[in-house]
């Protein structure tokens, strides 16, 4: 099983740091290359650089009202999620299609009602004191 994980080209997981602002703010995030290569072909079908997408996403996570401290992380679930739904469909394969035309109320309800939004429940002990 591990082999297909392990065999994988190193380069991937190599990481790499970007500088850029953030609503006005220089900082640097640092992610592996395979999030940098996701998160290219995710501003590319918007016609976004990277940077572009970064900075929209920062915005929009922020004015929603959602936690910007550990904005890395986003990004990492926020690749995840995309390959997620292209796999389940509910987002095209063809990279012409702009994320922007997507209904996303529709696609976080097909999602919500599948079940793959579930938040794992906390693991039972696996035996009690007492």
């Amino acid at each position: 099983m591990c082999q297909i994980f392990i065999g994988a080209d190193p380069d991937l997981y190599r990481t790499r740091s970007r500088s850029l602002r953030l609503r006005g703010v220089a900082t640097s995030i640092r992610l592996e290359i395979l999030f940098w290569n996701i998160l290219e072909e995710i501003g590319a079908r918007d016609g976004m650089s990277v940077g572009q997408l970064i900075s929209k996403l920062y915005d929009e996570l922020a004015e929603a009202g959602g936690d910007c401290a550990n904005f890395t992380s986003f990004l990492r679930v926020s690749c995840g999620r995309y390959l997620a739904l292209q796999a389940s469909g509910s987002i095209p394969a063809d990279h012409e299609i702009p994320i922007r035309s997507l209904d996303a109320a529709r696609i976080l309800a097909e999602e919500a009602s599948s079940g793959r939004l579930r938040r794992p429940q906390p693991a039972e002990p696996a035996y009690r004191h007492g």
